[in-house]
């Protein structure tokens, strides 16, 4: 998941509500959408920090926001954000040039920090099918139905049959694979790095035709009918499009699809919101299309582009829910700052995808292009 950047603001909170202006924000107006300064020294915080400064500040309680989802929907759509990048986010543009923030020992970071935080905590936000993407809400009615019509969708588009071979990057807590196996009769080959996630897995697909490997995608071997990266692409990094492509190629039999499911950013970037990066997501990427056919350039034909990012603020607001329902349980044991902060990471996301500044993509494509004609699934 990718949080929104902020520009950096002036100190006045004169000249603050008049770059707020354009959004229809108040500063300590009255409505939901209008945020509250509690103390003077947010203002120089966040001419310093710029949204690295904006995220802690919230979790420091220097200002709040009753309805956050709409506050950064707002500003998104005026074209406030992203003007002014702070000094910090060309900071670590400087330093992708050098590194690769996403290589495999810095690839586990996410998975510690992030993916590892219980998976009695991630049962009761996502709901009985353990799905950490999108949601598919053309007909369902609640999220468990959405992600088990995400599941279905993604089945169909892959044109699973029994006994077909899957080879399956970044399979969280195996809820596609036990899907898979058990709707349409595949083997899946999982890969994950994420210790809990995969003893998780492994128990949930006992019985089932399911490998569940706890290693790095970069390890995958074997020959496979189709490919899936479900939620795995945001983790792979820029360096790393091109070598990630050529593995999924190598891997893929020739007539086979490979099906991509991944947030996208309408622009490029080098560098994720320095506040995700900090507190959510270590190393993680948004691509934009261009990144991604780039990549894939030679290798791989494109037969369908399936957008469904508004459907992801409709999801996210639905895990925000699960969300309080758990702190209700178990406030005294997460903490107040955890509160914050993931309050302010599930509800900016979802004012991120609403305004359109984030996208959820579906990609599938054919090794050497579908013979009689790919058609897509809806």
């Amino acid at each position: 998941m990718e949080h929104p950047s902020l520009d950096e603001f002036v100190m006045s909170p004169e000249i603050f509500q008049k770059v707020l202006h354009p959004a229809g924000i108040e500063v300590n107006g009255g409505r939901p959408e209008d945020l509250r300064v509690h103390r003077e020294e947010f203002y120089e915080r966040v001419l310093s920090g710029g949204s690295l400064a904006l995220g802690e500040s919230f979790m420091e309680r220097l200002w709040d926001c009753e309805a956050l989802d709409t506050f950064f929907y707002k500003i998104l759509r005026a074209g406030i954000a992203n003007r002014f990048p702070p000094w910090r986010v060309a900071l670590a543009a400087l330093q992708t040039r050098v590194l690769n923030p996403q290589s495999r020992r810095r690839a586990r970071r996410v998975a510690e920090l992030h993916y590892d935080l219980g998976n009695d905590f991630y049962e009761k936000m996502l709901g009985p099918t353990m799905q950490y993407t999108c949601g598919y809400w053309r007909r369902a009615k609640n999220l468990d139905e959405a992600q088990e019509d995400k599941l279905d969708l993604i089945c169909r588009k892959l044109q699973l049959k029994p006994d077909d071979r899957v080879l399956e990057m970044g399979g969280g807590w195996g809820g596609f694979a036990r899907f898979a196996a058990e709707r349409y009769g595949c083997h899946v080959t999982s890969y994950n790095i994420s210790k809990e996630q995969v003893k998780y897995a492994r128990e949930w697909t006992r019985g089932l035709p399911v490998e569940i490997i706890e290693k790095d995608y970069r390890e995958a071997t074997g020959s496979f009918d189709k490919v899936v990266s479900i939620g795995m692409c945001e983790h792979v990094g820029v360096k790393n499009y091109r070598s990630w492509f050529e593995l999924q190629e190598r891997c893929l039999k020739p007539g086979g699809l490979m099906l991509l499911h991944t947030i996208g950013r309408n622009t490029p970037a080098k560098v994720s919101d320095p506040w995700i990066t900090k507190y959510i997501f270590p190393g993680g990427i948004l691509p934009c299309l261009k990144q991604l056919m780039e990549a894939a350039q030679g290798l791989f034909v494109l037969e369908d582009l399936h957008n469904i990012g508004p459907d992801y603020d409709r999801t996210l607001l639905a895990w925000y829910e699960n969300y309080r329902e758990l702190l209700r349980k178990k406030a005294d044991q997460l903490g107040d700052r955890f509160d914050l902060m993931w309050t302010y990471y599930l509800l900016s996301c979802a004012g991120a995808f609403r305004a359109r500044s984030l996208q959820l993509w579906q990609l599938v494509f054919s090794k050497e292009g579908h013979v009689n004609g790919y058609i897509p699934e809806r």
